[in-house]
């Protein structure tokens, strides 16, 4: 029997894609909710627990009472939403963080996938706090910017439907973001990282960028020292992949979209043994959400980790 599969919230923008990509999947069947009973608690709650996963692609409250509705021990809960990201008994979703990360995906039943600004921010963070280069006190600060579908229907509407004339637009001024959080937990850090979003006009793509002096950290590593920290802790990845030094160097500007469609992450080392600037490019549809869902999803089912995924 093929393992059944919910999508809690499958009219979003998240839930489309995930939808998407399992579409003409052999190896899973997919069940959906009829449409007039989307606000029927009893029937999400019939579908949920007759499911071997349930993937939630709703707003943090709602997603809250999504898991409240879940009684069955079995049923795996893969939480699209900001709500579960730090909280004690849920898995981080992030299977390349750490080698002995995918294990505990696999022995977990409630797995909060990762944000997409996180997602690139403690790729390029963790291993280098992991190895000692990078100070977990030192006062990380992150520029971003993203592809205007980050920002939910409300935020494609103004963008696709002339509610705004801006090509670039700076958010979160009050640093209080919801993703930092999870980018001091699993970035290893002991204070919250200074955090600036931006938003683009494009739908899809994302950079994410962290400057380091290097000539101001106690260990005193070299470029190369922080590349390597960097292609030792993703080596042998299929969807995380180093750029290599050669290759940064030839390089002359990035644009955020090559990612699109993809659950890549690509990751830059550009600079010199003084400085670095540290650059994650992924699609915010993809790696950052949909796609990591998925990639959590085959691994929670114990099935081809990389089935329904483009690298």
């Amino acid at each position: 029997m093929l393992p059944k599969v919910f999508i809690d919230g499958e009219a979003g923008t998240t839930g489309l894609q995930i939808a998407d990509r399992l579409r003409n999947r052999t190896d899973l069947e997919v069940i959906s909710i009829d449409p007039d009973k989307r606000k029927d608690h009893d029937e999400r709650a019939r579908l949920m627990n007759m499911a071997d996963a349930v993937i939630m692609c709703l707003p943090d409250d709602a997603a809250r009472l999504g898991v409240s509705l879940v009684t069955s021990q079995n049923t795996v809960i893969i939480d699209a939403s900001t709500a579960h990201r730090t909280v004690a008994g849920w898995t981080y979703g992030f299977p390349e963080m750490d080698k002995t990360q995918r294990a505990s995906l696999r022995a977990s039943r409630r797995v909060s996938n990762p944000g997409c600004y996180p997602t690139g921010m403690i790729a390029l963070v963790r291993p280098l706090t992991s190895a000692g280069l990078l100070p977990s006190t030192w006062p990380v600060a992150v520029n971003a910017v993203s592809g205007y579908s980050g920002g939910g229907k409300a935020m494609i509407a103004e963008f696709e439907e002339g509610g705004t004339a801006d090509n670039h637009r700076i958010y979160g001024l009050t640093q209080k973001h919801k993703h930092v959080p999870e980018m001091k937990r699993y970035g290893r850090l002991e204070h919250p990282p200074m955090f600036m979003p931006s938003v683009g006009r494009f739908a899809q793509g994302m950079l994410v960028e962290i400057a380091l002096p290097l000539w101001a950290l106690p260990a005193k590593p070299t470029r190369a020292d922080i590349h390597g920290a960097l292609a030792k802790a993703y080596d042998g990845e299929t969807f995380v992949k180093v750029a290599s030094v050669a290759d940064c160097n030839t390089i002359t500007g990035l644009e955020p979209e090559a990612c699109n469609g993809t659950n890549r992450l690509e990751l830059f080392v550009f600079g010199s043994d003084d400085e670095v600037r540290l650059v994650a490019r992924l699609d915010n549809l993809g790696k950052g959400a949909s796609g990591a869902a998925v990639q959590n999803l085959n691994i929670a089912l114990g099935l081809d980790e990389g089935a329904g995924l483009e690298a």
